[in-house]
């Protein structure tokens, strides 16, 4: 039995170099939608931190991850990567810490 996993963020960022937590429903629905349907078995509900930052371009680029697994740093980083999604960050060169729920679906 193949299981699916879901992926929620929370509604909120955070950017590493102030403790102001800075929401954004755009940013975190479009990278829920880049981390659909992943192609591995998730066994329990796991909460990963995503440290990310923007290139020039205006891509994604994960700079690390706390996961536990490297099936699941391999996924998110290949999901999000250079991805360009549209959002509403006001400062593009900071760093932020996103938190990635995975939780399976049976």
């Amino acid at each position: 039995m193949l299981l699916v996993v879901a992926i929620a963020f929370s509604g909120s960022l955070s950017a590493t170099t102030t403790p102001k937590k800075v929401t954004s429903k755009s940013f975190t629905t479009a990278v829920g939608k880049l981390l659909k349907s992943p192609k591995f078995i998730l066994e329990k509900e796991t909460t990963v931190l995503v440290k990310l930052t923007f290139n020039d371009e205006g891509e994604i680029v994960v700079l690390s991850t706390n996961a536990d697994s490297e099936i699941i740093e391999s996924f998110i980083k290949s999901r999000l990567n250079y991805a360009n999604v549209s959002h509403d960050l006001q400062d593009k060169s900071k760093d932020y810490i996103v938190p990635v729920r995975l939780v399976p679906e049976y």
